[in-house]
């Protein structure tokens, strides 16, 4: 998990100097292109291992719900968009703590679109977390700018999203729904790049390279640690983002850490680690009380 903190944070650090030089939507299509450069081979080399290497990568990325995927990966780019956007004009602290409210917005989606029941100690962290996502924002003071609302859209997009990867979850194993997330996330994301399309020069391709190579990178070991620990124990060390990319903003675009936000931050990152704690420990309790409903995860 701290490898894929590290990851997270040197992607945005990544976007936030590619950024400079080249259209926000042209920064995501080549984190989504280098990204599944760095992916395909790892997708591709178990089925090498098989007598039929293209018919057992073919069954291993077979799918009935494309359409589906469609839906999900536009709402993907969106919501990439959003914060890559974010990351580019806001302080890297200030978006990526607003990122960290997306577990506050996905408690609710779960509510209205799984009928997931909420009891009020769930409830209360959700309002904890509107009161930090508020903090930083400061819609009443002269401080409020429309970019912060954008960063809050990213995270209520990508709520939504991992909503959908939940539901496609159900029905396809993991390589597949990051072959399709990919697979569609390349071309989508080119169409909008070639209204504003700027071709990269000199020390800008590395920054989009790396951009990929740690977005990638990040998610994979993100995988890995949910698969070896508890989520509760985990979410704390994900917070070592907020760290990383402050110091980064400090050091390499002269940003300076306000009040507020630092308040605002330490809300939500503590509204976020109540809720994967409750999660995680009803989810321990539905698989000794439940053990063959505990696979479902809309119940």
């Amino acid at each position: 998990m701290l490898g894929s903190t590290l990851g997270f944070g040197l992607m945005a650090i990544f976007i936030r100097l590619a950024s400079k030089t080249i259209p926000t939507w042209e920064v995501a299509f080549f984190r989504n292109s280098f990204g599944f450069l760095t992916l395909l081979p790892l997708l591709v080399l178990p089925a090498l291992r098989q007598p039929r290497p293209a018919a057992a990568f073919a069954a291993s990325v077979r799918t009935d719900q494309l359409p589906r995927y469609v839906v999900r990966t536009a709402i993907g780019i969106a919501s990439m968009f959003c914060g890559f956007w974010a990351i580019a004009h806001l302080p890297l602290a200030q978006a990526v703590s607003l990122a960290y409210s997306s577990p506050i917005f996905v408690t609710i989606a779960a509510i209205l679109m799984l009928g997931e029941r909420v009891r009020a100690r769930r409830w209360t962290a959700v309002a904890l977390g509107f009161l930090g996502v508020l903090v930083i924002v400061r819609p009443w003071s002269h401080a409020f700018s429309m970019g912060s609302l954008v960063a809050v859209s990213a995270a209520v997009l990508s709520a939504l999203v991992a909503i959908q990867i939940k539901q496609l979850s159900q029905v396809d194993k993991a390589d597949t729904i990051v072959f399709w997330t990919y697979a569609l996330w390349v071309p989508m994301s080119l169409l909008p790049a070639l209204f504003v399309w700027v071709w990269p020069s000199g020390i800008t391709w590395l920054w989009l390279v790396a951009t990929g190579l740690m977005g990638t990178v990040g998610q994979l070991l993100w995988t890995r640690a949910l698969k070896l620990g508890d989520v509760s124990a985990l979410t704390p060390i994900s917070f070592m983002q907020l760290p990383v990319v402050t110091l980064a903003g400090w050091v390499l675009f002269d940003e300076a850490l306000d009040g507020p936000t630092l308040l605002g931050a330490g809300i939500i990152l503590g509204s976020t680690f109540y809720i994967a704690h409750r999660e995680a420990k009803l989810a321990r309790q539905q698989r000794s009380n439940a053990p063959s409903e505990a696979v479902e995860p809309g119940n």
